[in-house]
């Protein structure tokens, strides 16, 4: 199945090489054509669509912004942070925090945030100031709102009358840990922090390593630029590196102009998350993300990219992510799915309503065989599908580059 050279392309009979001069030799673009068109055949051998497919249980979602949640804050007094959270130190529901640039809890430190606090990221600071909260390696969060009183993060800009077309108005949240990652070295830095800061490095050999609880937590309108140039925002809630022994439950991105989450690596346990018409990917999973996703909710409209984009290792160490009940709906224009670069792991229960999932394939360039990618390990049972009611496609970015007729 992964040999694709080109003359055993044409064994069928279409060609017979002994009398064909020349001439008659298959073409480059015929030879990658073949080529695609095998692993084409092999992948719709093994997947295939599922209308029974249920999705997500939607009914643990009633308290998010999206399904008709409308908590809002009374408090009127407002705190200023800014800089590193050095000390233990609790945030309490009447009062509004106003995060000023990058604020850092740092390693030991711990962040308590009460039920039904709001933190508000300050407008006016943008590119590599632009608000965020960080919780650096060895810090904790413990935000512990609830379905009454959720923890609401989001924009100075937030009056009640922000739509989804409000995006980027701060950055969002970060989370960095010890657990291990598949990037070129064993720990890198989190992009869109500077790397002079040592508090935005993430990935370690601590897979129990324990970032703290986040638990009805909603994130509006966040996904700042850092650098245009290089392309640098601000996912609404990213996670680099983090462990089994952090807690993320119950929780919304709204409107956010990356991504919504972006998993980097790591192995925390997620469930039950909503992302509703960000400005990218809803879902982003890299570095060999070997976690769980249990019961996803994703919105995608036309200022959306894909609803799932997966990728696997970058390095050598391996993951295998695991999602599990997930529905992807579509506002406006097409829903989709790119697994891609490697992706390794299982999909069971997915719901795209129609929508299509891309799986990247790609090819040497000398010989034409398919080479590792999304599509090869379907074929190789390395990356797995189960109860998915989805269109198929398989495509890839290597032949194009590789006709020179």
């Amino acid at each position: 199945m992964r040999k694709f050279l080109a003359m055993s392309l044409f064994l069928s009979g279409a060609l017979v090489f002994t009398s064909c001069s020349e001439d008659d030799a298959p073409s480059d673009a015929e030879v990658q054509q073949a080529a695609l068109d095998q692993v084409s055949a092999a992948v719709d051998g093994i997947v295939s669509t599922d209308a029974s497919a249920s999705g997500a249980d939607e009914s643990v979602f009633g308290w998010t912004l999206t399904m008709g949640g409308t908590y809002n804050s009374t408090a009127t007094e407002r705190v200023d942070v800014e800089g590193n959270i050095s000390a233990d130190v609790t945030w309490t529901a009447d009062k509004i925090y106003e995060i000023n640039k990058r604020v850092t809890v740092l390693d030991g430190v711990t962040l308590t945030i009460e039920p039904g606090t709001r933190i508000e990221g300050d407008v006016q600071f943008t590119g590599a100031d632009a608000s965020v909260l960080m919780i650096a390696r060895g810090g904790k969060i413990m935000a512990e709102g609830t379905a009454e009183l959720p923890i609401i993060m989001t924009t100075t800009d937030d009056d009640g009358t922000l739509t989804a077309a409000d995006k980027g108005k701060w950055g969002g949240l970060v989370v960095l840990g010890k657990a291990s990652i598949s990037a070129e070295q064993a720990e890198v830095q989190i992009e869109g922090v500077d790397a002079s800061d040592v508090n935005g490095l993430y990935g370690g050999t601590a897979d129990n390593d324990n970032s703290g609880v986040i638990k009805y937590v909603s994130i509006r309108h966040g996904g700042a630029v850092i650098d245009a140039a290089a392309g640098d925002e601000i996912n609404g809630l990213t996670l680099g590196g983090v462990g089994t022994g952090t807690t993320i439950q119950n929780v919304e991105i709204f409107a956010n102009s990356d991504d919504g989450v972006e998993f980097f690596g790591g192995s925390v346990n997620v469930t039950n998350i909503l992302v509703a018409q960000v400005g990218d990917d809803a879902i982003d999973i890299d570095q060999s993300y070997k976690g769980k996703v249990t019961n996803y909710y994703v919105t995608v409209d036309e200022d959306s990219d894909e609803g799932l984009e997966i990728d696997g290792r970058e390095g050598d160490a391996l993951g295998s992510f695991t999602l599990v009940n997930g529905t992807i709906k579509a506002v406006a224009g097409s829903v989709t799915c790119d697994f891609k670069s490697k992706a390794q792991g299982t999909v069971t229960n997915l719901n795209a309503n129609g929508g299509r999932i891309k799986l990247d394939a790609s090819f040497d360039e000398v010989t034409f065989e398919s080479t590792e990618n999304a599509a090869q390990n379907v074929i190789d049972g390395k990356l797995n599908f189960s109860t998915v009611n989805a269109e198929w496609s398989v495509y890839t970015d290597d032949l194009p580059a590789l006709i020179e007729e």
